[in-house]
């Protein structure tokens, strides 16, 4: 099987590239690390000019309706340039919920806007404790007598909740876990900005303090909200998986460039062995990432039984590649290459937070050996 981008994905993924190294290179990452929001008006204003945005949308909602392998297209360069902002958050993970599930009158509501970039939308996955099973969700919500329900609670590390305008929200209900979806606007709900190791991917803590829903506000059926947050997540995990392969191509280029022109002994370092074995090995890495996350996007795309395994192989194996080949980058560089002059700390950070986002690679074995014993 072909696990390869036809013409048309090769064309989007060289167009994206354009885009992002002519308008959007580190240098504007830089500042953005530094803005309020995280990311600007006029990159997002491209996004949904050029469709990514709306990648995921069906076409009469305002979208071009294509699929996982586009979306790899597109993550994986926003991933050559640690493009910051909430593309994975709306365009992804939240756009795939409300395309999924949500009722007509949902989807009206709230994907032409996702699409066009007028509005933004996140998924709040974990709360205290940062697990990813089914037992960590654990914020109450109490069914009132109107038929509405009344959520109160924290959700921690949420993806850009500072600029959404809507939020996905797992909560428990008596039937099981159920998603609700949350306005940003209501009164009782608060967004604060975490601190974390990567400064080029916004993460939120969000309270709701005895917020009251109507039934419209459910997303998907009652009780039903676990199995759905799992579409969610594979998704997710894919498209995080080619950002993950986009950064690490970029840290190999970025060593293998300065190995031919770093001199040390009257000779390029890149002449050394040791040196020599590093790149090799970076690339054995990277070329496993990408074969993986094709893989994992194809069945996707498939629907095959085995997308969710394979969402998590690749989960797994990518995260765990990243940070090897960002490390390796720093070493090549020495000392220099975690200073602030150099990119490669941005990708390495990129690369930490990213190995944890979504599942770490431990959650994501067990998984996988849940599926195949037959325990899941």
């Amino acid at each position: 099987m072909d696990f390869g981008f036809d013409e048309e994905q090769a064309s989007l993924a060289a167009s994206v590239r354009t885009v992002i190294e002519g308008r959007y290179p580190t240098t504007w990452v830089r500042r953005m690390i530094d803005d309020p929001r995280g990311y600007s008006d006029d990159f997002w204003a491209d996004a949904a000019r050029l469709g990514w945005l709306g990648l995921l949308v069906e076409e009469r909602l305002g979208g071009i309706g294509r699929g996982p392998l586009e979306l790899v297209a597109v993550q994986q360069e926003l991933g050559r340039g640690v493009v910051p902002g909430p593309y994975l958050s709306s365009a992804v993970l939240a756009t795939t919920a409300l395309q999924r599930f949500g009722s007509e009158e949902q989807k009206g509501r709230w994907l032409p806007g996702l699409a066009s970039g007028d509005a933004i939308a996140t998924v709040a996955f974990q709360e205290v404790g940062a697990t990813w099973d089914e037992q960590g969700v654990r914020l109450p919500a109490s069914r009132r007598a109107d038929g509405g329900f009344r959520l109160a609670g924290e959700k921690r590390f949420v993806l850009d909740a500072h600029a959404a305008n809507v939020i996905v929200v797992p909560a428990r209900t008596d039937e099981g876990v159920t998603l609700f979806l949350v306005e940003t606007s209501i009164p009782g709900v608060s967004v604060r900005r975490m601190d974390t190791i990567d400064p080029t991917r916004r993460q939120c803590e969000v309270r709701l303090d005895g917020i009251d829903l109507g039934a419209e506000d459910v997303l998907g059926e009652i009780g039903r909200g676990w199995p759905s947050l799992q579409v969610v997540a594979d998704v997710g995990r894919v498209a995080l998986c080619a950002e993950m392969v986009g950064g690490a191509e970029r840290a190999l280029e970025m060593s293998t460039e300065y190995a031919r022109v770093r001199e040390q002994f009257g000779r390029p370092i890149g002449s050394f062995q040791a040196i020599q074995h590093k790149c090799a090995d970076m690339l054995v890495r990277l070329e496993g990432a990408r074969s993986m996350t094709l893989a994992a996007a194809t069945s996707l795309v498939h629907g095959d039984v085995d997308a969710a395994s394979d969402a998590s192989i690749a989960k797994s194996w990518c995260g765990e590649a990243y940070r090897m080949v960002t490390t390796e980058g720093i070493q090549i560089h020495g000392g220099l290459g975690f200073t602030w002059e150099l990119d490669m700390h941005l990708f390495y950070k990129r690369a930490k937070s990213s190995e944890m986002l979504l599942g770490d690679a431990r959650f994501h074995r067990s998984r996988v050996a849940d599926r195949i014993l037959g325990e899941s």
